[in-house]
């Protein structure tokens, strides 16, 4: 056999074995060192969300309940009856409702007070820095100690109702069954919105100033210009936003648990979170629990992606 008659003989067998190169390109990246500065962050996210994740779906197929450390005690599965108990329970349909009703008034409320004070203040010029951090503040701050704040404002003989007078709601808006529930969605509103100001104050920074100019030639005036070239080129900014803001809405538990004493007055500002806290921790039913955590994470991922499907996630 000749030299040339072999050679076919390699070059069909090197397509079944690749280089190690290649293998390790497949696995580890073109940059292998990026995905070693990242393991930290995996591991983080692994250990403080995964792994809860995964045991909470266990816990919801069993009759779970708190023992002292190292007992042995008998955990049976039961199936999907923790999820029954859960869609039986009023008081859950009532959290829902309340954080639909939470959800409905922060959301818009944060998406056009974000982009409104962002345009704001990108056209600001002297004490910019001021302004941003002035907004900022108030997202960096504990929720305790502003809490303390809107107590005061918020109370029956607060200094809001004092400037309202005969005004005033009867009885107070945080004891009221019908106002706890808009004004925490406000309270949430108010502190989170230096985070989202500070997204689309980046987003403002893409796009052209030749879009604007273009469009005053064109006789478009300021109202004009904020609809037909800031909203549209802030749009990834806006589906982003109001992502974060249902994501942190749904989860909402600081708020209520503080302001109201517990989601009052009964049970009208009462968040599935912070009822999952109560059947959990208070109550000693965690398998009930985590099956309610589970049919709120379903909840969450379905609006997320309605809202990503028709605000157009995807083009943006």
């Amino acid at each position: 056999m000749t030299a040339t008659d072999a050679a076919p003989t390699r070059s069909a067998a090197a397509p079944d074995e690749a280089p190690p190169s290649r293998r390790r390109k497949r696995w580890l990246g073109e940059h292998p060192l990026g995905l070693l500065l990242s393991t930290p962050y995996l591991l983080f996210i692994g250990l403080i969300f995964a792994y809860p994740i995964v045991f909470s779906v266990w816990m919801s197929f069993q009759d779970y309940f708190f023992a002292a450390p190292g007992a042995e005690v008998d955990r049976p599965f039961v199936g999907f009856d923790n999820y029954l108990a859960v869609i039986q329970d009023p008081a859950v349909w009532r959290s829902f409702g309340n954080v639909g009703i939470f959800l409905l008034i922060n959301v818009p409320l944060t998406v056009a007070l974000s982009l409104l004070l962002a345009t704001a203040l990108d056209k600001v010029v002297h004490a910019r820095t001021f302004f941003r951090v002035s907004y900022y503040v108030p997202y960096v701050t504990a929720s305790v100690a502003v809490v303390a704040v809107w107590l005061f404002l918020f109370s029956q003989n607060g200094l809001v109702n004092q400037v309202l007078g005969p005004l005033a709601p009867e009885p107070s808006w945080l004891i009221n069954s019908a106002l706890a529930m808009p004004t925490i969605a406000l309270f949430v509103t108010w502190k989170g919105l230096g985070f989202y100001i500070l997204l689309y104050l980046a987003a403002l920074q893409n796009v052209g100033k030749e879009l604007y100019e273009s469009a005053s030639v064109d006789g478009a005036g300021a109202v004009r210009r904020f609809f037909s070239v800031t909203v549209p080129g802030v749009r990834p900014a806006t589906v982003l936003v109001f992502l974060l803001a249902t994501i942190t809405g749904a989860n909402l538990f600081t708020e209520p648990y503080l302001l109201t004493g517990g989601g009052g007055p009964n049970g009208a500002s009462t968040s599935p979170v912070l009822l999952m806290y109560q059947k959990g921790i208070e109550q000693g039913n965690p398998d009930v629990a985590s099956a309610l955590g589970v049919i709120l994470i379903i909840f969450v991922l379905i609006i997320a992606w309605l809202q990503y499907r028709f605000l157009g996630g995807k083009e943006s």
